[in-house]
């Protein structure tokens, strides 16, 4: 599909930041098709893109600078196409704005280019499930003239070409997405705010920022425009009292859908699964579809998810909670499964986002019988905290002989045989780090598949 407000033909393109999501990768295969001259830049070297860089073998003409920016590519190039995780005061995209060169990102041609109607969503936690709700509602009245994008380790040019006139587009949004769309000045016609809680400020300059970016969502929606918020959040009320737009608070769920929910998902999915009905509602889909919808709907892969029991232990992959909240939520759930005749084990750590790790400490000593460590910024900063409050740490030692143990590995596979070790029939071994995965893995689903393959190393000798 030609972008009628970006076209590329035949013009230098540089794509800054290929990265390893496959965000990158299909905006360079988008920009091929449309026949632009491209070349992709990255801080990373060829040998850590290794696996993006396989899925575009195919691709002929393709320029890489590889292993660092250098401006003459900056400034030679007609158009910039940054990576969302790029910050827009990168000094690279300050020196070709001020030769007057084109800025943009996959999302602001996208939002330029789509023929149908854009649901967004956006917020710190839920926000996946919220989407993919709201895509699997849709899809009963709709079919497949509903789409399914955003941040989900794709580039949402991928799907353009397929989306019609009239066709509903169901997009995650992350708060670099959405400073990239204030650029362009685009908001989705019906925007979903999940929660906001403290992340990524280790990319954005404090909070304030982050809560700005978030609001993005509704900034330049138009009069018919709707906002679904979470009402429950008092933050995200407070930013919603701007809104241009329609706003509908979203507080509950019916007596009917609370206690599936919470069996299948956990309690605190009750708001995301509460503003995906509500806007399929608001589209038309029928109560008796999202009863059926919701009774089989068991989550997303790498949250939450019980992916194996050996002799009675089960080994629960939640590698996506990457904030303390989220590891919060996951602990108290599975605490409450194993009982108090049974052990929580809980994988933890990584590095760190400048977040406040003090209520999943308390959370941890509440819940938690053995705490084994992954390395990094975050895993030194929860000891240090625990050491300041409690004066020691334990040891790694039986059950019998201390109420938490604690202990740092190297490894996600040393973590898994460790944790196995430790457990009996009936206990949880439960991946939930609270912290990004920089540093030992490539992302955090890169960290969930090492803790997959380590439990399977233990299925096949257990075999």
């Amino acid at each position: 599909m030609k972008n009628e407000r970006l076209d590329v033909k035949g013009k230098k393109v540089l794509v800054m930041g290929l990265g390893l999501h496959g965000g990158g990768a299909g905006t360079v295969e988008f920009l091929a098709r449309c026949g632009a001259r491209v070349t992709v830049t990255d801080l990373r070297t060829r040998r850590q893109l290794a696996p993006t860089l396989r899925t575009l073998k195919h691709l002929h003409g393709i320029r890489y600078v590889l292993g660092g920016h250098r401006p003459e590519d900056f400034l030679v190039a007609d158009i910039i196409i940054k990576n969302p995780g790029v910050r827009r005061d990168s000094p690279y995209l300050k020196v070709a704005d001020a030769r007057g060169i084109p800025i943009t990102s996959d999302m602001g041609i996208f939002f330029a280019a789509c023929p149908g109607r854009i649901i967004g969503i956006t917020g710190t936690r839920g926000k996946s499930t919220t989407t993919y709700l709201i895509w699997k509602l849709l899809k009963t009245k709709f079919g497949n003239r509903v789409h399914y994008a955003g941040n989900i380790r794709k580039s949402v040019l991928a799907i353009l070409p397929r989306i019609k006139k009239g066709d509903l587009v169901v997009l995650e949004l992350s708060s670099f997405q959405l400073q990239d769309l204030a650029q362009e000045k685009k908001s989705p016609a019906i925007a979903v705010i999940t929660n906001l809680l403290r992340d990524h400020l280790n990319w954005h300059r404090d909070m304030r920022e982050y809560r700005d970016a978030k609001a993005e969502i509704f900034r330049f929606q138009k009069p018919g425009d709707m906002l679904f918020y979470n009402g429950d959040d008092a933050t995200v009320r407070g930013l919603v009292a701007r809104a241009p737009a329609g706003a509908r608070a979203v507080t509950s769920l019916t007596a009917v859908l609370q206690p599936i929910v919470d069996r299948n998902l956990g309690p605190h999915y009750r708001s995301s699964v509460a503003l995906a009905i509500a806007v399929a509602r608001h589209l038309g889909v029928s109560d008796t579809a999202i009863v059926k919808t919701i009774r089989t709907y068991k989550g997303l892969p790498a949250r939450q998810e019980i992916i194996a029991a050996i002799h009675g232990v089960r080994f629960v992959n939640d590698t996506t909670a990457t904030i303390p909240d989220a590891a919060i939520a996951a602990i108290r759930r599975f605490r409450a499964l194993a009982g108090a005749d049974h052990q929580l084990i809980l994988i933890a750590g990584g590095s760190d986002k400048k977040l406040d790790f003090r209520a999943m400490i308390r959370e941890i000593k509440k819940s938690v019988d053995a705490l084994v460590l992954l390395p990094g910024s975050a895993t030194d900063r929860i000891l240090a905290l625990m050491k300041k409050q409690s004066g020691d740490i334990p040891t790694f030692c039986r059950m019998s002989e201390c109420r938490m143990a604690i202990i740092k590995v190297p490894t996600m596979k040393e973590s898994v045989i460790l944790a196995r070790k430790r457990a009996t029939k009936g206990d949880y071994v439960l991946l939930s780090p609270g912290a990004t995965s920089f540093g030992l893995f490539l992302n955090e689903f890169d960290r969930g598949n090492q803790f997959v393959s380590a439990v399977k190393k233990l299925i096949h000798k257990k075999k």
